[in-house]
């Protein structure tokens, strides 16, 4: 398989066409190898338009939400980002070729090991990852971040993650349930100020202990 083709098709037929045009962005993603974050076996299905299983009930988003993800973000050089759901590594390499430094987390254990091993062996070093669970009384390992991607869906918005933004920084989150979910770029616009955009629908997994309750009958 031509793998630069298949990067050069995914850009041309799938990211650009779903309004992505930050050529930082397109550019990232026409450069790196996805096929190198795909588990092994399943490489031809790295430029394909889908979720690709990672075990442990985890995925990898499609190419195009990535492109949506990272120009809504608009990382700089000078950028710190956080990332909720470190996964196959592949948003997290994106996110270290576009910012300055990325703290990732990721649930499982064996799935950031995966990710580190992927990372070292294309020499991206502005990456640190760490094994938690997320939960709205976690502590980041940074104070302030300009950029926070969260690869995961909740049900309902909480804003636990805000006030770790800095002045102007931007976080990424799908919310809702499935078949109406909507991806939303929440800015801080001022210490006690943020501002909330609705970008595009989409469906995510939803994160561990933000899912749907359970609705009870009686």
């Amino acid at each position: 398989m031509d793998y630069s083709l298949a990067r050069n098709n995914m850009v041309e037929q799938q990211v650009r066409p779903w309004d992505v045009l930050d050529m930082r962005v397109l550019d990232v993603m026409e450069t790196l190898p996805r096929e190198r974050f795909v588990p092994s076996g399943r490489e031809g299905l790295a430029y394909a338009d889908t979720e690709i299983p990672l075990g442990h009930g985890e995925f990898m988003l499609p190419p195009k939400v990535v492109g949506r993800l990272l120009q809504a973000l608009a990382p700089t050089r000078s950028d710190r980002a956080l990332e909720i759901g470190t996964g196959s590594g592949y948003v997290t390499a994106c996110l270290a070729r576009l910012a300055a430094q990325v703290d990732s987390v990721e649930r499982v254990d064996e799935l950031r090991l995966a990710a580190r091993a992927r990372l070292d062996g294309l020499g991206i070093g502005n990456a640190q990852l760490r094994t938690a669970t997320v939960t709205r009384d976690w502590t980041p390992p940074g104070n302030r971040y300009d950029v926070i991607s969260v690869n995961g869906a909740m049900a309902e918005y909480s804003p636990f993650l805000q006030s770790r933004l800095s002045l102007g920084g931007r976080l990424f989150v799908v919310v809702g349930t499935p078949p109406v979910m909507e991806a939303l770029l929440v800015i801080r616009v001022a210490e006690e100020s943020y501002r909330t955009e609705k970008l595009f629908e989409t469906s995510l997994k939803p994160l561990l202990g933000f899912e749907r309750k359970p609705e009870f009958v009686f």
